[in-house]
């Protein structure tokens, strides 16, 4: 499960010690300049940090933040690929980071300790960046791509049930018991705002001997050959797109919402206040269809991270190539 959270030892983040904490970290080299953000460089002479967790979207967006300020004048170290949330996040409360992308929902839930998630995303992104601000923390705007949960079916069991929302699946579950068989996480079978409480939120009643549990690899594989009607999937994943699966729309909007947006440390911010324009108009073309397709170069084609995060920023124009 890609947001479940890694505990500090004693409370402390221990540099290149600690599973969860920062490595020494390397230097990012890529020759760039500026193309429509980092005009006039207003980062030359900072020194950033930027840090991600470790799953293949956060590898990418930690790139492509790096980028950014590299294109922008300033030296980054890149400390990428911290395992679990919480070291992540400590990295930039606590200044031994300056900035990673972060999830709004990661943030309420998780850091926040709020049990209740906000349905509208906007109010849930201010709610989690007025809650931050007392932490040392300032959320710049979000992005469109909201890596959340979702059901998903085959392009054949489309053309068959026809359903297209989380309410059709619980009126087909109603109508066709036998139709509607599920492939889950353990964890997602098991969490409130999983699948026990999807089936309250939708009124929807699935038989335990139609759900099956299972590695969340093995969920995209068995859906996309039809093994189970609908899979689990998270809606930025790569083989969504790869394997031409259909996601159901969460209609009422029960699932979380885990929008990314930059998380920059306070003092940082202060030292260098244009870091939002260099982020924002990147992040504003940051959405879920993006998140496949650079995803999908990654865990299906097998390229690395940090280059397709590159070859976007300059496809798109953000930056140049010396």
């Amino acid at each position: 499960m890609r947001r479940r959270g890694c505990p500090l030892l004693a409370g402390v983040l221990l540099a290149g010690v600690s599973s969860c904490g920062l490595t020494s970290g390397s230097p990012m080299v890529d020759d760039v300049e500026p193309g429509s953000i980092g005009r006039g460089k207003p980062l030359e002479g900072a020194n950033l940090t930027v840090t991600s967790k470790e799953f293949t979207e956060q590898l990418i967006l930690g790139a492509i933040m790096g980028i950014a300020f590299q294109a922008a004048g300033a030296q980054v170290i890149d400390r990428t690929g911290i395992q679990g949330s919480v070291g992540a996040r400590e990295a930039v409360v606590k200044g031994d980071a300056d900035a990673s992308y972060e999830y709004t929902g990661t943030a309420w839930i998780t850091y926040q300790g709020n049990s209740k998630p906000l349905p509208d995303p906007r109010k849930q992104w201010e709610a989690v960046r007025e809650a931050d601000l007392g932490n040392g923390v300032t959320w710049l705007e979000p992005s469109a791509l909201n890596n959340t949960y979702a059901l998903a079916m085959n392009q054949a069991n489309h053309k068959k049930y026809g359903t297209r929302t989380l309410s059709e699946v619980a009126a087909l579950a109603k109508s066709d018991p036998s139709a509607v068989t599920l492939c889950v996480e353990g964890e997602f079978a098991n969490r409130t705002d999983g699948l026990r409480g999807m089936e309250k939120a939708y009124g929807m009643n699935v038989a335990a001997g139609n759900i099956t549990q299972m590695d969340t690899g093995i969920i995209y594989t068995q859906t996309a050959k039809g093994a189970c009607t609908y899979g689990e999937v998270f809606t930025t994943d790569g083989r969504i797109k790869s394997m031409n699966l259909v996601v159901m729309e969460d209609d009422r909007k029960f699932f979380p919402n885990y929008n990314a947006a930059p998380m920059v440390n306070t003092g940082t911010l202060k030292k260098w206040p244009a870091i939002p324009e260099v982020l924002d108009p990147v992040t504003a073309k940051l959405d879920n269809e993006v998140a496949r397709t650079l995803n999908g170069k990654v865990d299906v084609e097998g390229e690395d991270p940090h280059q397709v995060a590159l070859d976007w920023m300059v496809n798109e124009g953000f930056v140049g190539k010396r």
